[in-house]
Formats: C-alpha cells, sequence, structure tokens
C-alpha cells in the first residue's frame, strides 16, 4: 500500500476541530486539560505533528472519549511511524492509528478527516507496512525522504526524493511528494511544477489533484481549488475521499455540492398511492425507457455490445441509450402538443432533457448511477472523454466561488 493520501488532507482537516477550543483562566483540572488540548490542536494545525505528539498521548490519555484528539493522535502517529528505521514497528504504529480512527468513529466523530484516515488505514495489510517501490534502493531513498517529511526537514526530503526519481523517473509518489515538500515551505511556483509532473505520470490518480488543490487554497485561491479537485473526481470518481473534500470545499466557501439525479418512476402498477402518479407524459416517457432497458437485459443487445462478457450487466451503454430514447420522446411529445410544452409540468423529465440537449447523459450516468456494473465502463470512457466529464461538474454539480 502506498501511504502517500495520508499526508494531506486538504479542507477535510480545516473541519476537524469543531468545539471545545477555549482556554480557561484558572488552572483547574479541566482549565489544565483545555490548555493543553489547545496547544496540541495550534501544533496540529501548524502541520508540527511530532511535537504534537507527546501531548496528544496525554489527553487522550486523561480523555479517552475526546474523539478529535483520537483522530488529531492517529494523524500523528502515522507521521511518527515514518520515522521509524524497524518496519515492524513502523507498521505497528499506524495499526495503532487505525483502532484510534475506529474508536473516535465509535463516538460519532464522522469528519470528513475522519472518514479519510479511516478509508485509508483500512486498506492497510495486516502487518501495518506500506511499499512505494519494488526497487531496494528506491523505497530506502523514499522511506528516508518520509521520515526527514516528518522531522520537517524539506530540503533533506527533497533531496531524498529526488534521488529515488533519478533511479525511477516515473515513480508518482516521489514527484508528489517532491510538490509536498516544496508546498510546505510556501514555494508555492516549484510545488506546482510537481504536483503537474506528478499528474503527467499518471493523470488516473486524484492525489496530486487534491494536494495541488490544498496548496491554492493556502494561496487563497479558491476557483483554482475548485478546478483541481473538479479534475480529481474526474480521475477517480468512486473514490469517496475526493467527494468528501469537494464537499469540504463547498463547507468554507458557503456553498453546496449539487445532488444531480432523474427519479426514474416505478411502472403503474406498483403505484399503490394516487399521489404517487406521474403527469401524462411521463407515463409514454418512461415508458419508452422501460423497453429500451429490458431490450439490453433480454434481448441481444448487450450480447452484441459485450461480446467477451458471459453474463449480463447494467452498463453505461445500455442506461445512455434507454434515456437518449426517453429525452427524444419527450421532445417528440412537445413537438406535437398543441398547447404549452408538456414537459415543464415534470420535473425530472425537464431535468433529462436538459442533459440530453447538453450532450451530458454518458458523463450524468457514470457520476450519478454508477453502480458496480456502470463503473467497470468508466475506464474506458474517461480516455476519449475526460473533457466532458469535466464540463458535468463544472456546469451543474460543483458550484463556482460565490
Amino acid at each position: 500500500m502506498r501511504l502517500r493520501n495520508l499526508r494531506s488532507f486538504p479542507f477535510a482537516f480545516l473541519l476537524l476541530l469543531s468545539a471545545h477550543l477555549c482556554v480557561a483562566a484558572d488552572y483547574d483540572p479541566e482549565s489544565v486539560y483545555e490548555f493543553k488540548r489547545q496547544r496540541a490542536v495550534d501544533l496540529f494545525a501548524q502541520n508540527r505533528r511530532l511535537e504534537a505528539l507527546p501531548l496528544l498521548e496525554e489527553l487522550v490519555q486523561t480523555n479517552p472519549k475526546d474523539d478529535a484528539m483520537l483522530v488529531a493522535l492517529a494523524a500523528s502517529l502515522v507521521d511518527h511511524a515514518a520515522t521509524l528505521a524497524d518496519p515492524e514497528a513502523a507498521g505497528r504504529e499506524r495499526l495503532r492509528a487505525r483502532s484510534l480512527v475506529d474508536r473516535a468513529l465509535d463516538l460519532g466523530n464522522t469528519s470528513p478527516l475522519t472518514m479519510n484516515l479511516s478509508q485509508l488505514l483500512r486498506q492497510l495489510p495486516a502487518s501495518g507496512a506500506i511499499e512505494f517501490s519494488a526497487d531496494p534502493e528506491v523505497e530506502k531513498a523514499m522511506r528516508a525522504g518520509e521520515a526527514a517529511f516528518a522531522r520537517r526537514d524539506f530540503a533533506e526530503a527533497r533531496k531524498n526524493y529526488a534521488n529515488a526519481l533519478e533511479l525511477e523517473s516515473g515513480n508518482y509518489t516521489a514527484a508528489l511528494f517532491m510538490g509536498n515538500a516544496y508546498h510546505k515551505q510556501g514555494r508555492f511556483a516549484e510545488g506546482a511544477e510537481w504536483y503537474e509532473r506528478a499528474i503527467h505520470i499518471n493523470p488516473d490518480v486524484e492525489t496530486a489533484y487534491r494536494y495541488y488543490a490544498d496548496m491554492l487554497a493556502a494561496a487563497d485561491n479558491m476557483s483554482g481549488a475548485r478546478s483541481m479537485l473538479i479534475r480529481a473526481a474526474v480521475a477517480e470518481p468512486y473514490n469517496r475521499m475526493v467527494w468528501r473534500e469537494l464537499r469540504a470545499w463547498a463547507t468554507l466557501n458557503h456553498t453546496q455540492i449539487n445532488q444531480i439525479y432523474i427519479g426514474v418512476p416505478p411502472p403503474l402498477a406498483n403505484r399503490p398511492s394516487a399521489k404517487q402518479q406521474p403527469t401524462p407524459v411521463a407515463v409514454d416517457v418512461w415508458q419508452v425507457y422501460r423497453q429500451v432497458r429490458a431490450s439490453w437485459q433480454t434481448g441481444q443487445k448487450f450480447r452484441k455490445h459485450f461480446p467477451e462478457e458471459q453474463e449480463y450487466r447494467h452498463s453505461l451503454w445500455e442506461e445512455s441509450e434507454a434515456l437518449t430514447a426517453a429525452a427524444e420522446a419527450a421532445e417528440k411529445l412537445d413537438a406535437e402538443a398543441k398547447e404549452a410544452p408538456l414537459v415543464s409540468t415534470d420535473q425530472s423529465v425537464t431535468l433529462l432533457l436538459k442533459l440530453h440537449q447538453q450532450s451530458l447523459i454518458e458523463p450524468y450516468v457514470l457520476f450519478s448511477l454508477g453502480d458496480a456494473g456502470i463503473a467497470r465502463d468508466y475506464d474506458a470512457y474517461r480516455v476519449k472523454h475526460r473533457d466532458k466529464l469535466e464540463e458535468y461538474l463544472d456546469t451543474l454539480v460543483v458550484p463556482q466561488v460565490p
């Protein structure tokens, strides 16, 4: 497992510590705790996690139900693990971090940082070990770089990442961490160059875009951060971390991510309530939709489109064809209407037509309906239509900075 994701949570981190940050004047046990807690929060906010670690250990021992401190301790232990020469000891440290996050979750902490840490630490092998390269020399250089980075010796970290890249020029993580080391020193132009290099090495990994977004946000360029997070979502649309970061970005900018969803009604026979009855135009439109889907499920269409696949699955092409046919049926009904357009009376059909007219039905299917079957079609579609996927998120899903 590569722990490149565990280093930075651009917007999730900013939303972690939401309460109990006051410092009391009187030094009773509770106020002493709050004083130390504030100091730990300040150090953690400055990314001085190794310095925060002893305080966090004390705080968690004093109050094991302080869920925010449990998460901060877990993140700090991940940094500390990078400084340990013994791989087994480092692995145990990461596994302990995972157990702390689990405790925070049990206490109800579902902050973006908590959820991101949980997602990533769940991917650890049983030993808690990580690997940066199959080449032992590259692995050695990367581990030395990570240890230096955790100590905030960014010049030494860059030296080691550069050594790794000399040996393995296509190492995504080394390029990513070079950018992050410059970023942490406030050298944003150089950081941007290395983030771009990581993106060039592999444009289909979300992490460099997300780190780049973090850096742009630090420079108060929220529009630029937005663009990078959109590109991150196109790189890995089914990675929940990306969407947590987008929602956190939206919260910080006092807006919210738009939920785009066409509510396809069930057949009339399955509607017991009169309130569930669709408008007349919707009956005809969704009947066309269901007919097309049935032709894929019971006829030859699936086998013709996927001759190498033995079993039927829900696909991008089935759903897109059915929605497009429904949209064309709605357009025809409107064209034939003697009075005002009919589709404006049904919100689902109106949204369907909007997507159809903007040629965005396929991105909608991939992002909003991406079940296990549809998700299998994503990579091949992205190869030819990355710009269309970005357009969909840019125009319909992610709001502009207010």
